[in-house]
């Protein structure tokens, strides 16, 4: 279920504060040095750095 296009303009990356774009089931950080993927569950983003995926 995607998110609404307002909310996802003002959600930012915990990390770094970068941008954060919506990709499946997950918010990817579009920062350079981070890109970590925060995951979206019952359409709620959950922005912990502890519940983030590390970049492959």
């Amino acid at each position: 279920m995607p998110l609404e296009a307002g909310l996802l303009e003002i959600l930012a990356c915990p990390a770094c504060h970068a941008p954060l774009k919506e990709e499946e089931a997950e918010l990817i950080c579009t920062g350079q040095d981070c890109g970590l993927a925060y995951p979206v569950r019952d359409g709620i983003p959950v922005l912990l750095v502890d519940e983030a995926r590390r970049p492959e």
